[in-house]
C-alpha cells in the first residue's frame, strides 16, 4: 500500500498535533479489515484552536494576489498528478473503490485544481454604465473568512478539491474534517497542499467524528461558510445550527435519480450507461441510478439484459485488475443495504437478482454486497423513493414519455436524471422537464465535469452549486464599488 505512516496528526497553524484529549480512532479497510493508519480522536478544543489559526491566518492570505494564490494551487495539482498511482492505491485499500474509478477520483482534483488555479487570473466581477456623469461603477469578489470544509468518505480526493481549492483560490482560509472512514486520504491531501506551499494557518486539517467536530465547526462564531457533502438527515441538522449565527451554508446531499429508457433507445448502449451508473462504486455515490423508468414495450427486454449483466459483474479488492465492483463502505452500510432487500420483497417487488451479502473465500473478511435488481417496482415503494446508497436498482414501467417524467419526478431529490432516445424532441422535453441539477441524454446519471455547476434542486441541497464558476458564489461575497469623479454630490434615484 501507498502509505507507510499509521500514527498521524492533526495539522494546525503548521504543525503536525495530536488531539488535545489524546484519544485516537483507527482506519481500516472495508475490502479485508487491513489496518490503514491511527488517527486523532479530536474535539471541541482542537477545532477552536484550528479555526483560531485560520482566522489569525486570513488577514494575510486575503492579500496574496490572486494570481499568486492560483500558482499554489497549480503546483498542488502537479503534485496529484506525480503521486496519482500512489493515492488510488491508498484509495483502493481505505475507501474500496476499484483501480480505474480510484484514478479517476485523483483526476477530479487535478481538474479542479487546474481549473481553479486559472481562476486566480480571472475572479471576474462586472462592469455597468452608470446613470449619472463623471462615475464608475463595478462589482468585485471579496473573499468571506474561515470556511468549514466537511466532506463524506466515497470521494476523498475529489470532494476536498471541490471545495477548498476554490475556497483558497478566492482569499479563503479553511478548516477540513475529512469522513471517519478515510482519513488517510484527507491527510494526504493536506500533506500536499503543504508540500504545494501553502502557508501555515491558511489550511489546517482535524480529524475527527462529526458529533465532535463536525457540531462544533458547524456552531463556531468565527466559521463564516459551512461546506458539506453528506445526507439530507445531516444537512438539516447543519442548517438548523449554522441558523443562529447566520453563516453561508452549502449543501450538497442526496439523490434518488432515475434512468428513462424509451422504446426508441440503444438498449445495448441503454444496458452500458445503466450498469455502469448503478453498481459503479458499488453504487455509493449520490449520482448512481438507483431507479430505470422504461417503456413498457422494452422493459422486459431491458430488465433481461441488465440482470445477465449484473450478474456476471465480479467482487472483489479494489486493488485486483479483475474486480468489477469493491466493498462498500463498513458494516453499517452493508446492513443498511441488505433491509432494502427485505423492505423491497415486503413491499411486493420482485428480486431479480442479488439481494445477498456475499461471504464466500477472501469476500467475507471485507462488506460486499451482491448488484440486486428489483422488477415490478411500484413508484411509491420505499425502494423507489429512499436514498439507499448501494449496489441496488429498481425497474419501474412506464406508459409513454409523459409518464416516464412524471415518475422520475415523483421523488423528494433532484441530483442526476437520465434519458435515452434517438427522438431529439423527446432528448429537449426532457431537458426542460426534469427536475434535476444535472440531465444526461443517451449516457447514465454519473460523470461530470469541473468547469460545469455541479449539484442538484429540491432536497437535493439548498440551491448552491459545486464546480465552475458556480462554485466562486460559495465562497465570495460581492462588493459593488462606485467612484464619482464628478466633484459634486450625486444623488442616484432621487427626482430633480
Amino acid at each position: 500500500m501507498a502509505t507507510t505512516l499509521t500514527h498521524h496528526r492533526n495539522y494546525i497553524d503548521g504543525e503536525w498535533v495530536v488531539a488535545a484529549s489524546g484519544e485516537t480512532f483507527d482506519s481500516t479497510s472495508p475490502a479485508d479489515g487491513e489496518h490503514i493508519g491511527t488517527f486523532p480522536r479530536s474535539g471541541a478544543e482542537d477545532v477552536d484552536r484550528a479555526v483560531a489559526a485560520a482566522k489569525a491566518a486570513f488577514d494575510e492570505w486575503r492579500l496574496v494576489p490572486a494570481p499568486k494564490r492560483g500558482e499554489i494551487l497549480f503546483r498542488f495539482a502537479q503534485l496529484l498528478v506525480e503521486q496519482k498511482d500512489a493515492l488510488a492505491d491508498l484509495m483502493t485499500h481505505e475507501m474500496g473503490k476499484v483501480k480505474a474509478e480510484a484514478g479517476g477520483d485523483v483526476q477530479e482534483a487535478i481538474d479542479m485544481s487546474y481549473y481553479m488555479g486559472g481562476e486566480g487570473r480571472r475572479l471576474f466581477g462586472q462592469t455597468t454604465p452608470s446613470e449619472l456623469r463623471d462615475k464608475f461603477q463595478m462589482s468585485v469578489r471579496m473573499p468571506i473568512g474561515v470556511i468549514g470544509a466537511i466532506t463524506p468518505w466515497n470521494f476523498p480526493i475529489a470532494i476536498p478539491s471541490w471545495k477548498i481549492a476554490p475556497a483558497l483560490v478566492a482569499g479563503n482560509t479553511v478548516v477540513f474534517k475529512p469522513a471517519t472512514d478515510t482519513p488517510a486520504l484527507g491527510q494526504r491531501f493536506v500533506e500536499l497542499l503543504v508540500e504545494a506551499g501553502v502557508p501555515k494557518g491558511v489550511v489546517n486539517i482535524v480529524h475527527g467524528g462529526g458529533g465532535a467536530v463536525g457540531e462544533r465547526l458547524v456552531r463556531h462564531p468565527d466559521v463564516r461558510v459551512i461546506s458539506l457533502t453528506g445526507s439530507r438527515e445531516t444537512g438539516v441538522k447543519v442548517l438548523h445550527a449554522a441558523a443562529d449565527s447566520l453563516k453561508h451554508v452549502h449543501l450538497e446531499l442526496g439523490g434518488k435519480n432515475a434512468v428513462i429508457v424509451m422504446e426508441d433507445a440503444d438498449l445495448d448502449l441503454a444496458v452500458d450507461g445503466i450498469i455502469w451508473s448503478a453498481f459503479g462504486t458499488s453504487g455509493q455515490r449520490c449520482t448512481a441510478a438507483s431507479r430505470v423508468i422504461a417503456h413498457e414495450s422494452v422493459y422486459d427486454a431491458l430488465a433481461s439484459r441488465l440482470v445477465a449483466r449484473a450478474e456476471s459483474l465480479r467482487l472483489g479488492v479494489g486493488w485486483d485488475d479483475a474486480t468489477d465492483v469493491g466493498p462498500v463502505i463498513n458494516r453499517a452500510a452493508l446492513e443498511k443495504i441488505h433491509s432494502y432487500t427485505q423492505i423491497g420483497i415486503d413491499e411486493g417487488a420482485t428480486l431479480l437478482t442479488g439481494g445477498e451479502i456475499a461471504t464466500e473465500g477472501d469476500l467475507a473478511k471485507g462488506f460486499y454486497y451482491r448488484p440486486t435488481i428489483f422488477g415490478d417496482v411500484d413508484p411509491q415503494m420505499r425502494i423507489a423513493q429512499e436514498e439507499i446508497f448501494g449496489p441496488v436498482l429498481s425497474l419501474i414501467r412506464a406508459r409513454d414519455e409523459a409518464d416516464a417524467i412524471r415518475i422520475s419526478n415523483g421523488v423528494r431529490y433532484g441530483l442526476s436524471s437520465s434519458i435515452f432516445t434517438r427522438d431529439v424532441n423527446r432528448a429537449f422535453r426532457a431537458m426542460r422537464d426534469l427536475e434535476a441539477g444535472i440531465t444526461y441524454i443517451n449516457a447514465g446519471t454519473i460523470g461530470a465535469e469541473v468547469h460545469l455547476p455541479f449539484g442538484g434542486v429540491k432536497e437535493t441541497g439548498n440551491g448552491h452549486r459545486e464546480a465552475g464558476q458556480a462554485a466562486l458564489d460559495v465562497f465570495t461575497e460581492w462588493k459593488s464599488v462606485y467612484v464619482d469623479y464628478s466633484g459634486m454630490l450625486q444623488r442616484a434615484q432621487i427626482d430633480t
